[in-house]
């Protein structure tokens, strides 16, 4: 007996409304990243495995357990991008763009990481983000943080989340932290979970982070980053919440917000929400600026966010408004090669049009109201004698005769009124 063939688990098809709602929040997406001129990158769905193993440490969870790594026919070790901003910055170095910042791009697309699927979260996952390379200090971080309030905001979700940031400091503020950090968790090191006390020696900022029970009360009484941040950081970071008041952002500082790569510096923010449950995490950024030069370029400044489309797709209450069509309705045979001439006539002029295949006039009269068609154009004998068709408002009911060469110009009307 034949397998049954599916769908990997974890992966899963964009089908009907949900392909809409994808569609639409990557469009909308583009759409405003274009107000701020970024410009569009398409990086490969796979690169060499250095380019994540290198940037996301080689003991992170993501490098040991989530990517999909293999060997090609070529001997070469290759993985499935789990994230979209090493090979964004490797396209950079690439390309030779240090030259020519600064650089702001937009991407989309599929990222792939061997999770556990549950809401809102799938091995083949769909991501949306931001980059901006070239400028120093909190402007360009606002400037992100901006376009990622005035995307909510388009996409109708904005209301249903809310923004906390946090300053883990540059090199220097972030190594006193470490120290005082340790210092603490190695007096609690028997209440932490066994993931935590792993990361104690390798990244004991990520412990921070944790979901776990006990690392959670562990955490309630950890020095505070702030404390340790040097006059520099710390005026970096107040600079950054003026901005934010200015444009009548509302954001909440999490102490417990961080990132536990090295590259990263100064502000680290997400978007989140309480109406998915635990996967409250919408929106996520921060600055990089020492990604750059670990990857083998020259220092450059970064700031940029992701977004799971997925998130941001079950957040949205309605679905988003489709074009309607206009029904071509032929009656006769003759009829039938004058629709199918004027649909695919109109069609090219941007016209969405609906023709069915088959049926008499009232079965496609049906399907032009299930298709939530605007109107329905009627073509039969006495049209075509007369050089006109019967234009059928559906919302109304009204109903004119319309001279061929003037259809253009009523639809026009139709589609924009």
């Amino acid at each position: 007996m034949s397998q049954k063939l599916q769908a990997v688990r974890g992966a899963h098809d964009l089908l009907d409304s949900t392909v809409k709602r994808y569609r639409y929040i990557v469009e909308t997406a583009r759409r405003i990243a274009a107000y701020y001129g970024f410009e569009e990158i398409k990086t490969p769905v796979f690169e060499p495995t250095g380019v994540f193993s290198r940037t996301l440490g080689d003991a992170s969870d993501i490098v040991t357990k989530e990517m999909y790594t293999f060997t090609d026919k070529g001997g070469d070790l290759l993985s499935l991008r789990p994230e979209g901003t090493a090979g964004a910055m490797r396209a950079f170095i690439e390309h030779g763009l240090q030259r020519q910042l600064p650089v702001k791009w937009f991407y989309e697309g599929p990222m792939f990481r061997y999770e556990r699927p549950q809401k809102g979260r799938y091995r083949q996952f769909y991501q949306i983000g931001a980059e901006l390379l070239g400028p120093e200090g909190g402007d360009a971080d606002v400037e992100l943080i901006s376009l990622a309030q005035n995307l909510l905001n388009a996409l109708g979700v904005a209301e249903r989340t809310y923004l906390e940031i946090n300053s883990i400091g540059d090199k220097e503020s972030r190594d006193l932290y470490r120290i005082h950090l340790v210092d603490y968790y190695k007096q609690h090191e028997s209440h932490l979970s066994e993931d935590s006390r792993k990361r104690l020696s390798l990244n004991p900022l990520r412990i921070l982070d944790s979901k776990d029970k006990n690392d959670i009360e562990v955490n309630e009484s950890a020095p505070r980053l702030l404390d340790d941040l040097n006059e520099s950081s710390r005026t970096q970071f107040e600079r950054i919440q003026k901005s934010l008041k200015d444009l009548g952002i509302a954001y909440s500082i999490n102490q417990k917000l961080v990132r536990g790569l090295d590259y990263y510096s100064h502000l680290v923010f997400e978007f989140r929400t309480h109406a998915l449950g635990a996967q409250d995490a919408v929106l996520s950024g921060g600055r990089y600026d020492g990604l750059c030069e670990m990857m083998g370029g020259s220092p450059t400044p970064a700031v940029g966010w992701a977004a799971g489309i997925e998130r941001l797709s079950l957040l949205m209450l309605e679905d988003p408004l489709s074009t309607r069509p206009v029904a071509l309705i032929p009656v006769g045979d003759k009829a039938e090669r004058e629709c199918a001439r004027l649909a695919h006539e109109l069609r090219g002029r941007g016209f969405v049009i609906d023709l069915s295949y088959s049926g008499n006039m009232s079965n496609r009269m049906k399907k032009a109201v299930a298709h939530r068609a605007l109107g329905a154009v009627i073509i039969g004998e006495q049209e075509l004698a007369k050089h006109v068709v019967t234009l059928k408002i559906l919302d109304t009911g009204a109903q004119s005769e319309v001279k061929r060469q003037n259809l253009e110009a009523e639809l026009a009307k139709l589609f924009n009124q």
